[in-house]
């Protein structure tokens, strides 16, 4: 089991906190290179989110949770250096940890809709 000292869950930490603290400020850069590269893809990651969660306008997610959404779709789609379901934990972790008593729920729900989503796709191109 992971630990809160694992370097991997420190760099994603600091990479939604930045990306909270984006969200504020119309600035797109932080100093945060993890954040950055999100950043450089939230139009794309939105449009996705936008999707799964169509009941949520982008605008109405809370700030946490849509830093924590993000990331972990960053990470399964673009990034793909971990496997989903360390991904998809880590992500529901951070939601219990930063974000409300839904949090973890709704993170959940996104990405196992996503997950579910890519599967599929695999298991058609076969």
């Amino acid at each position: 089991m992971k630990t809160s000292l694992d370097p991997r869950h420190i760099r994603r930490e600091k990479a939604i906190k930045a990306l909270f603290a984006s969200s504020f400020h119309q600035e797109a850069k932080t100093k945060n290179k993890i954040a950055n590269q999100v950043l450089g893809s939230a139009k794309k990651i939105d449009e996705i989110t936008s999707k799964i969660a169509s009941e949520w306008p982008i605008g109405q997610i809370n700030k946490v949770d849509l830093a924590i959404l993000r990331l972990a779709i960053y990470e399964l789609l673009v990034a793909r250096k971990e496997p989903a379901k360390v991904i998809i934990d880590e992500a529901v972790e951070l939601g219990k940890k930063y974000g409300s008593q839904s949090t973890a729920g709704f993170v959940n729900g996104v990405l196992g809709t996503i997950l579910n989503q890519m599967n599929k796709e695999n298991h058609d191109q076969k």
